[in-house]
């Protein structure tokens, strides 16, 4: 009987939380756009700021009038993950960390907790404290929703900066008319094969290169996973009409794919990109003569 009486004090509590957001949403609003989370972020106007303000405290009600104020999952809370995200994210890019942007969040708590005991005759009553307790753990959950959302939006940048970082390391580069390379510096891995095999694939459209180098000389070992890797882009390039030559075939190399049993007999190697642009040459029937051939990044 307990647990019931306790329960139902908490429904009612967070129903009469969510109408006091709803019914002070302007009086909440006009102190938030004070607190630094929307003060820094909303620079030109204040206005636009308690507006924002508005529509977190709007989608706090709804939250606390579907009694779910401990739930992150609530449908209210989306409203919150793209305002305060956004914001959230901004806050970031000025060097803040997802701890601190959680505390300048867990700083809107008082101004709401101040107003709501305003609403009592008692602010030391039970009922009265039932009610700060419940908009407590709204936001208390709220700073738990930023927080996800910060960290998210962090992993998200991060994966966005390590793709631009493969592309930056893997750049395609035209040799001569209908030769094009791309030199690999240091660990071959999945992903960056992925992004070795795509570039070079665009490559030779573009350039309809038929002869495609791989300079693995800035690559510091082989192994079974790489040669899969060098394979498979070899594979593709020549399904687009393309013949692979692997260049950069150190002494070291060439003792580590023997000792491992790796099989590159259908593979055309050199041991240096000087070597495999010759040999690209002379296939083509283009005779060396001194000079320096042009070299253009694509």
């Amino acid at each position: 009987m307990q647990v019931s009486e306790h329960e139902a004090a908490s429904e009612l509590a967070a129903r009469k939380v969510g109408e006091f957001l709803r019914l002070r949403q302007e009086q909440v609003a006009q102190r938030w756009a004070d607190a630094a989370l929307f003060r820094t972020v909303f620079t030109v106007s204040r206005d636009e700021a308690v507006e924002a303000c508005k529509a977190v405290v709007e989608a706090l009600s709804e939250v606390a009038a579907s009694d779910r104020p401990d739930d992150i999952t609530a449908p209210g809370f989306q409203t919150v993950r793209e305002q305060l995200g956004r914001m959230a994210a901004s806050r970031a890019r000025t060097g803040l960390n997802p701890a601190a942007v959680a505390g300048e969040v867990a700083e809107l708590r008082r101004p709401a907790v101040t107003l709501l005991q305003d609403e009592f005759d008692d602010p030391a009553d039970d009922q009265a404290r039932e009610c700060v307790l419940a908009l407590t753990l709204l936001m208390g959950t709220l700073r738990l929703v930023v927080m996800e959302t910060t960290l998210s939006q962090g992993q998200e940048l991060i994966a966005r900066q390590r793709e631009q970082l493969l592309e930056v390391a893997t750049p395609v580069i035209k040799l001569w008319e209908g030769v094009v390379a791309v030199p690999l510096i240091g660990t071959l891995d999945s992903a960056r094969s992925q992004v070795v095999m795509e570039s070079l694939l665009d490559a030779i459209v573009a350039e309809r290169a038929r002869y495609a180098i791989l300079d693995i000389t800035g690559v510091p070992t082989v192994d079974s996973l790489v040669a899969q890797h060098l394979m498979k882009t070899v594979a593709a390039a020549r399904l687009m009409g393309a013949e692979c030559i692997v260049s950069g075939i150190r002494p070291a190399i060439a003792q580590i794919i023997v000792y491992l049993g790796i099989d590159l007999g259908t593979v055309v190697t050199r041991s240096s990109l000087a070597d495999a642009l010759a040999y690209a040459l002379r296939q083509q029937g283009i005779a060396l003569a001194p000079g320096v051939p042009a070299v253009s990044l694509l």
